[in-house]
C-alpha cells in the first residue's frame, strides 16, 4: 500500500545551491546579511512586498532574491523614506519594469510580423 503526504520532496542539494529562489536563510542570517533586523523583514512581508516560505516549523526562510530586495527598501529607508513609501516604490518599480519587457516583446514580434506597421 502506497500513502503520499504533503510534505514537498526534498530538493536537489547541488541545484539549490545556485537557485535564487530557493529560501536557504533564517530570519536572523537573513537580516545579518542584510544589516537589518528581524523587525525590519517582518514589516516587508507585513506590507507584501516580500513573502518568505516557511519551515515545516513555521519559521520564516528567505531567498536570494528576496534579501535582494529586502536591500532595496534598506538602502531607500536609510536615505530617508519611510518603509511603506519603500515598499511601494519598489513594487512600482518593478511593475514598471516587467510593462517594459513585455512592450518590447510585443514590438519585436509585431515588427517581425508586419515590416510596415512601424511606419
Amino acid at each position: 500500500m502506497t500513502t503520499t503526504t504533503d510534505k514537498p520532496p526534498t530538493p536537489d542539494p547541488v541545484s539549490s545551491f545556485d537557485d535564487d529562489d530557493y529560501p536557504a536563510y533564517t530570519m536572523g542570517r537573513a537580516a545579518a546579511m542584510t544589516g537589518t533586523t528581524a523587525g525590519f523583514l517582518r514589516a516587508l512581508g507585513d506590507q507584501g512586498l516580500i513573502t518568505p516560505l516557511r519551515s515545516e516549523g513555521g519559521h520564516r526562510r528567505y531567498s536570494r532574491y528576496q534579501l535582494r530586495i529586502a536591500m532595496r527598501a534598506r538602502d531607500l529607508v536609510d536615505q530617508g523614506t519611510a518603509i511603506d513609501a519603500a515598499c511601494r516604490i519598489i513594487i512600482l518599480e518593478d511593475q514598471l519594469e516587467e510593462a517594459l519587457r513585455v512592450n518590447e516583446q510585443l514590438r519585436d514580434r509585431r515588427a517581425g510580423s508586419d515590416p510596415a506597421a512601424d511606419t
